[in-house]
């Protein structure tokens, strides 16, 4: 098993619900033909990296696994989708435009708590380790705010300490042992949703 893993996380494309502010959580979303240009524009970036890809896990949700299936096209390399990746569950706002609920979003009825979704984060370090041990340099094909939620993991920092992403924006984080308990935000901005 590596004890070294690096990790790109990647954004999905843009998305016709994204232009429209609106909550889309577990909906498939719709990719826009600019984010279709974003993903291609990406994977040709990621087709000049320093060294290959071992891995590509995306979310199961539509617009992370189109944006991955560009990528992965390009790289070669095959789409493994995951639940552990989805967007965080918005429950009974899913759907919403974001400035009818942001004030009182974290309290409607069936949302996903910051806890279960930093869960998830820990789950997914740890099927990464134990399911795929010679993979060194794996790309995440997510969402915005579950990507915010697994950057605060890794840096023990609470989730507003984390910048939102740009659709197709690539941050990397390097991953060297487990991760002990770390902090979260008791509640999180729907800006990335």
């Amino acid at each position: 098993m590596n004890s070294h893993i690096t990790l790109f996380l990647i954004r999905h494309g843009e998305t016709e619900e994204n232009r429209l502010r609106i909550l889309q959580g577990h909906l498939p979303g719709t990719l826009t033909p600019e984010g279709i240009r974003q993903a291609r524009e990406r994977a040709e970036d990621l087709a000049n990296a320093e060294a290959p890809f071992d891995l590509l896990l995306c979310s199961d949700l539509l617009r992370a696994r189109r944006t991955a299936d560009i990528i992965g096209e390009r790289l070669h390399l095959a789409v493994r989708p995951t639940p552990l990746l989805r967007e965080r569950d918005w429950g009974s706002i899913t759907g919403r435009r974001i400035e009818e609920v942001i004030r009182t979003a974290n309290e409607a009825p069936g949302v996903e708590s910051v806890e279960a979704m930093s869960s998830r984060a820990r789950i997914l370090l740890d099927v990464i380790r134990n399911d795929y041990p010679d993979a060194q340099r794996v790309l995440l094909v997510s969402h915005g705010l579950f990507l915010r939620v697994l950057q605060a993991a890794v840096h023990g920092k609470e989730i507003k300490a984390i910048p939102p992403m740009k659709n197709l924006e690539v941050r990397i984080l390097g991953i060297s042992a487990p991760l002990s308990d770390f902090s979260t935000s008791a509640a999180i901005e729907a800006t990335d949703a």
